[in-house]
């Protein structure tokens, strides 16, 4: 995982985007059961975790819980939560091809995070809010072929899975690679990049 001592102080997560987390790990419910409710996130009643979809829970406690859940089960579930995000967060259905997603990301991102009580993204001026990261978009002119290059605190594996899964909502056959010879988060490094080919 990122080092989580970069983080701004004062920013939350949505309830929607947890919840994602508890459903895709129903088939690991003790591994939810015993780690969510340590960090402060979602309450116990039975057997499952209870997500309030409208609340906000601290970002730094969402990441400290998913990196404890994840040492435990692995990383290529770490893949997999990444494709769940478009079923909770969908992108804007007026976003039909690949560049326009992979641009749009990093706005659906900041709309599912707020610093000290505000969104990251206001819809009614495009403004942006810095303390989280990005997911960065540049394409290569004349070709299918975007770089996104993403310094968020969230890991390089999760980060391939939602723009894979973000990107393949408007092209099946896209390709998203991770530039192994760049930067990593998972050797200590402040971003990750990632070539979106189709």
């Amino acid at each position: 995982m990122p080092n989580r001592k970069q983080l701004e102080p004062g920013i939350e997560v949505n309830g929607i985007c947890v919840d994602v987390f508890v459903e895709a790990f129903k088939l690991f419910p003790s591994i939810v059961l015993k780690r969510l409710p340590n960090f402060g996130i979602g309450t116990v009643k039975g057997k499952d975790v209870v997500i309030d979809k409208t609340a906000w829970y601290p970002l730094e406690n969402w990441l400290a819980a998913y990196e404890d859940i994840i040492n435990s089960i692995g990383q290529r579930a770490t893949y997999q939560m990444g494709m769940q995000i478009p079923k909770v967060a969908p992108p804007p259905p007026n976003v039909t091809d690949v560049n326009r997603i992979a641009e749009a990301v990093d706005i659906i991102y900041h709309m599912h995070h707020r610093k000290h009580g505000k969104p990251m993204f206001d819809p009614t001026t495009g403004g942006r809010l810095d303390g989280i990261g990005n997911y960065g978009y540049k394409p290569a002119p004349g070709e299918r072929r975007i770089t996104s290059t993403c310094d968020n605190p969230y890991p390089c594996e999760f980060d391939k899975g939602l723009i894979t899964a973000y990107c393949q909502t408007v092209e099946k056959f896209v390709r998203v690679t991770h530039d192994e010879r760049g930067p990593c988060r998972k050797r200590g490094e402040a971003s990750c990049t990632y070539t979106i080919s189709w």
